[in-house]
């Protein structure tokens, strides 16, 4: 009989198919049902993940006429913070994407795995581009047109051009043939893809924020308005990284 160390260690390594498996399931040790029970439920979970895989790539495979088509998506970060740039990203992956299980809108995700994805994305990408849309053109156009121009450069920058463009709730002004897909990051494995690249990109600009401005400690909540944010900028002051035409900030600066 196996010891639980051993048992685990096997488990660690097992695909579900070996024959020790059957020989397990009737082990009636509490310690051995334990990691049994808990394996289980990691073999459904990631079960859960191939089958949403599978669906996000059969529907962005749906909106192509031809087998060798190419889907590009899109998707930003940071159209409700105060402060910094809204951040576009467009992707177009691979076919095959079995590296990618497990990729989720990136608000569903944790910081350390939006990374770790980030850099599987870039790997498996048969192109991406990541735009930063200043502060200074938000206050000008406003947060949805600054966004709109962000994301057709994204899409115009890639070094490939794509067949269709499926893009997170917006329509884009160009010549290719472009989907909007409401909650498309749930969705959509490109758009999903996209929205990892934003995330972290932005993510990254707003940590290095924080080392130039510390007292605002963008690093803890990447501009958006937290009540600590707030407090901060009405002791400090705006800098020249808020947007001016956002409230509360929009409010403070005439009180000065």
């Amino acid at each position: 009989m196996l010891s639980l160390k051993e048992i685990k260690n096997k488990l660690e390594q097992s695909t579900g198919s070996e024959d020790w498996i059957a020989e397990l399931e009737q082990d009636e040790r509490i310690g051995a049902r334990k990691l049994w029970t808990s394996w289980k439920r990691k073999q459904q979970l990631l079960q859960l993940e191939r089958q949403s895989h599978e669906e996000k790539v059969v529907f962005d495979r749906s909106y192509c006429s031809l087998e060798n088509e190419l889907v590009a998506g899109v998707d930003e970060a940071g159209r409700g913070p105060l402060a910094g740039p809204v951040v576009t990203a467009a992707v177009i992956l691979q076919n095959v994407t079995e590296e990618l299980i497990g990729l989720d809108d990136s608000k569903q995700l944790s910081r350390n795995k939006r990374k770790e994805l980030a850099i599987a994305i870039k790997r498996n990408a048969i192109a991406y581009s990541i735009h930063f849309q200043p502060v200074e053109k938000i206050d000008q156009l406003n947060i949805y047109e600054a966004t709109k121009q962000s994301m057709t450069e994204a899409v115009l920058s890639l070094k490939t051009r794509p067949n269709v463009v499926l893009v997170d709730a917006m329509n884009l002004p160009i010549d290719i043939k472009v989907h909007s897909i409401i909650k498309g990051d749930a969705q959509s494995l490109a758009i999903a893809a996209a929205s990892i690249l934003a995330k972290t990109a932005r993510d990254e600009y707003m940590d290095q924020l924080h080392e130039q401005f510390p007292m605002y400690l963008f690093n803890k909540h990447a501009g958006y308005g937290t009540k600590l944010h707030i407090e901060m900028i009405e002791k400090f002051g705006p800098t020249e990284h808020h947007r001016k035409t956002f409230e509360p900030i929009k409010s403070i600066l005439k009180m000065r």
